[in-house]
């Protein structure tokens, strides 16, 4: 007795459909990735360096130091002055043409840092501002 045996259909994958679903796919990974934004950053220089390297005595006069100590108390030449008059003082250095530079202590509250770094730009100092920092004794 012979049975009537059906022939087997080829199993085939359907491109079109998984191009549709591959496009979805695609579209829903762009719309739900965040993008990194441009954010301000604060480029601070680490008071410790291996490879620190002196500059040749210029003929300039030595620049006025913003120091900064352990306990965030905020010096200008070795005066203290305190966060709200410190931009004024600053205004003042840098309208008689003198330049400016920092020395902060690595204990140094970074929230007193990001505030004198603001009074520098209230202050109009624009640029680089150069950092001092300790030779490492290696």
């Amino acid at each position: 007795m012979n049975f009537y045996t059906r022939k087997r259909r080829v199993p085939t994958v359907i491109i079109i459909s998984l191009i549709d679903i591959f496009a979805i796919l695609l579209i829903f990974v762009i719309v739900t990735t965040t993008f990194k934004r441009a954010q301000p950053a604060v480029v601070i220089k680490l008071p410790e360096s291996t490879s620190a390297a002196v500059d040749a005595p210029s003929k300039e006069v030595a620049p006025t130091v913003v120091s900064i100590s352990s306990q965030g108390e905020v010096f200008l030449d070795a005066q203290a002055v305190s966060l709200d008059k410190l931009a004024q003082a600053l205004a003042a250095v840098v309208s008689d043409g003198r330049s400016i530079a920092l020395n902060a202590d690595t204990k140094a509250p970074f929230g007193v840092i990001v505030r004198v770094l603001d009074a520098l730009k209230e202050a109009g100092v624009k640029g680089n501002l150069p950092a001092f920092t300790e030779r490492n004794g290696n």
